[in-house]
C-alpha cells in the first residue's frame, strides 16, 4: 500500500464496534473516542467503566480464576501455544490496527507482532518447567523433604501504556494466565483497540472469556479502581505514577512489578565498528518515534572517533523517511498526541534557548500530520536543560565526547535512572566489562535493545527510579505466583528422643551441623 491510503482503507470499523462491545462497561455508558496520529481523525468509540464496573470484572474474574487454578498447567501453555500461532496468522490485520492506533512506521509494528509470538512461545514452552513442584534441601538429610511449589496470585490487575498497544497488552497476561492467574486490564485509552484485539484471539485460541476483563476510564480513576482491587499489579507507565501505584499497594502489603521511566544512555567506545554502530544507534534512537522505554536518548562518543561516527550517524538520520504509510516505504512515523509534540518540542526549543546546537531535524512536520517531529540530534546539551535531565520520550537525542571508558560510565550513571544501555566495541570482553558497571537493569553490546528485549529467557527491568520487578524470564512467570514451601518430617520429631537429655541433644545437633558444613551441605 501506498502513504496515500487512509485509516478507512485498512480497518475494518464492524470490527472495531465487536471489539469495543467487549468492554465491561453499563449500557448507554458514556463513551471516549480514539484517535489515528496519522491524521489526528476519530478512529472509533470506546465505552466508559465505572469503578463498579471494575468491581464487577473482579467478581467474574475471581470466579473464572478458581476454575482455570485447578486446569493442568500443560492445559494452559497449550492455549497459549495457539495465541503464537494466531498472532502470526494474522499479522497483517494486526499490524494495520497497532498503525492505525499508534502512528507508528510498519517496521514498528511487526515488531510488536514478532515480540508477541516470541513472548507467547517462551511461556508456552518454559511455563511449565518454571512452575513444576521442585525438590529442595531439606533440613536433616534423608529425613526431611522439602517441597517448593508455586500457587497463583489470583486476579492480576495489568495496566499497560499507549506506546506498544500490542507488546505490553499481552506479553504481561501470557505469564498471568499461565500461572493460573485471571486478569483484570485497564489499558490506556488510546491503545484499546489493539488490547481488545489481543484479548479476541486469546479468545479464539482456548482462553476462557472470563479470564480476561478488560476495563477503560481515567487512569486515576480506573487504573487506581484496579490497583484496589487487585492481588498483583503488573504496571508500565511513569515513574511518577508508578510511585504512586506502588504507595496504594505498599497499604495493602500486596506486591507489584513496575517498568518506568528512563534516560538511556549509548556508549560508541573507541574501537568500535562505527558503521555498525550508527546503523544501530538510528534504530535505539528512533523507533516508534522515540517513544519506546528502551531507547536511546544520550550518545556518549569517544573523543577520538567522535567525527567519524556522528558522520555516519547523521547521515543516516538525515535519509530517514518519516511519514504516514500502511507500508514499509517509512522509516519513522507520527508521535502519539499534541501532548507529545508539545513536550518534544518545550525540549529541543529550552535546548537551542539554553546553547544547545541543533546537528539535525529539530522541526514538527505538521505537513505530515498533525503530530509528527523530524528525528533530532543535539550537540551542547548540559545540565540543566530538560534535554539532558529529564526523558524526552520523543525522536531526540543529545550527543556527548567522552575522553576514556571511565568517564563514559561515570556520565552514564549519572541519572537516577537505570532501565537500558548500549556499549559498542570490537572488543567483547572490553564491551561486558564496561557492562557490568553500568547501574542498568539491562545492558545490549553491540545492538541497542532488542538482542536483551528479544531475549525472553532473560530478565528484563530497571533500576532505580526505573521501576521494580522483572518481566520476562523464570521471574517474569513467578511474579504472578505465591511460592509454597512443603515440608515433610519422616520417623523422627525435632525433639530429643524420649530418654535423652536436651543436654546431649544440642551437643549431637551441633556436631552433625559441623559435619554437614565440612562435606558443603547447604
Amino acid at each position: 500500500m501506498s502513504s496515500t491510503v487512509s485509516v478507512d482503507a485498512v480497518v475494518d470499523r464492524a470490527l472495531l464496534d465487536r471489539l469495543t462491545d467487549r468492554v465491561v462497561a453499563r449500557p448507554r455508558a458514556d463513551r471516549v473516542a480514539t484517535v489515528a496520529p496519522f491524521s489526528g481523525t476519530p478512529l472509533a468509540e470506546v465505552p466508559l467503566s465505572t469503578t463498579d464496573d471494575v468491581a464487577t470484572a473482579f467478581a467474574a474474574a475471581r470466579d473464572a480464576a478458581r476454575w482455570w487454578a485447578a486446569r493442568p498447567v500443560a492445559e494452559r501453555a497449550r492455549i497459549i501455544g495457539h495465541v503464537h500461532d494466531l498472532v502470526l496468522d494474522r499479522r497483517a490485520e494486526i499490524a494495520d490496527l497497532v498503525q492505525a492506533e499508534g502512528g507508528k512506521a510498519r517496521r514498528d509494528a511487526f515488531e510488536e507482532v514478532a515480540d508477541v509470538a516470541l513472548a507467547a512461545r517462551y511461556v508456552a514452552v518454559r511455563g511449565p518447567r518454571v512452575l513444576r513442584e521442585r525438590r529442595r534441601l531439606g533440613l536433616l538429610p534423608g529425613l526431611t523433604r522439602a517441597i517448593e511449589g508455586h500457587r497463583p496470585k489470583g486476579v492480576v490487575g495489568v495496566i499497560s501504556p499507549w506506546n506498544y498497544p500490542l507488546t505490553l497488552a499481552i506479553s504481561d497476561c501470557l505469564p498471568a494466565f499461565v500461572a493460573g492467574n485471571a486478569v483484570v486490564h485497564k489499558p490506556d485509552s488510546q491503545a484499546m483497540l489493539t488490547a481488545l484485539l489481543a484479548r479476541s484471539i486469546a479468545i479464539e485460541a482456548g482462553l476462557p472469556e472470563a479470564l480476561w476483563q478488560i476495563v477503560s476510564g481515567d487512569g486515576p480513576v480506573i487504573g487506581g479502581a484496579v490497583v484496589e482491587h487487585a492481588d498483583y499489579v503488573s504496571f508500565t507507565g511513569s515513574t511518577a505514577t508508578g510511585r504512586v501505584v506502588a504507595a496504594r499497594l505498599g497499604e495493602r502489603l500486596v506486591g507489584a512489578s513496575l517498568e518506568l521511566g528512563g534516560k538511556n544512555p549509548l556508549i560508541v567506545l573507541d574501537d568500535a565498528d562505527l558503521d555498525r554502530a550508527a546503523e544501530a544507534a538510528v534504530r535505539a534512537c528512533f523507533s516508534n518515534a522515540g517513544q519506546l522505554c528502551m531507547s536511546m536518548e544520550r550518545l556518549y562518543v569517544a573523543a577520538s572517533v567522535r567525527d567519524p561516527f556522528l558522520e555516519r550517524f547523521l547521515a543516516r538520520v538525515e535519509s530517514m523517511r518519516v511519514g504516514p504509510a500502511f507500508d514499509y516505504s517509512c522509516d519513522m512515523g507520527s508521535l502519539m498526541s499534541q501532548d507529545q509534540l508539545d513536550k518534544v518540542r518545550a525540549h529541543v526549543d529550552d535546548a537551542v534557548a539554553k546553547g544547545a546546537r541543533v546537528l539535525s531535524g529539530g522541526r514538527a512536520r505538521p505537513d505530515l500530520g498533525p503530530w509528527f517531529h523530524e528525528p533530532t540530534v543535539l550537540d551542547g546539551v548540559r545540565p540543566g536543560m530538560l534535554a539532558a535531565d529529564v526523558e524526552t520520550f520523543g525522536p531526540v537525542v543529545s550527543v556527548y565526547p567522552v575522553m576514556s571508558d571511565d568517564e563514559a560510565v561515570e556520565l552514564a550513571n549519572d541519572t537516577p535512572y537505570g532501565l537500558n544501555a548500549s556499549v559498542w566495541t570490537s572488543d567483547l570482553r572490553r564491551g561486558v566489562a564496561l557492562a557490568r558497571r553500568l547501574r542498568s537493569g539491562v545492558v545490549n553490546v553491540n545492538e541497542g535493545y532488542t538482542a536483551a528485549w528479544g531475549s525472553h529467557d532473560l530478565p528484563i527491568g530497571g533500576m532505580g527510579a526505573s521501576g521494580l520487578g522483572r518481566r520476562h524470564g523464570r521471574e517474569g512467570i513467578l511474579r504472578y505466583t505465591e511460592p509454597q514451601a512443603i515440608a515433610v518430617q519422616r520417623v523422627h520429631n525435632l525433639a530429643p528422643p524420649a530418654g535423652l537429655s536436651y543436654d546431649t541433644f544440642t551437643e549431637a545437633m551441633a556436631k552433625s551441623l559441623r559435619v554437614l558444613r565440612r562435606i558443603g551441605r547447604a
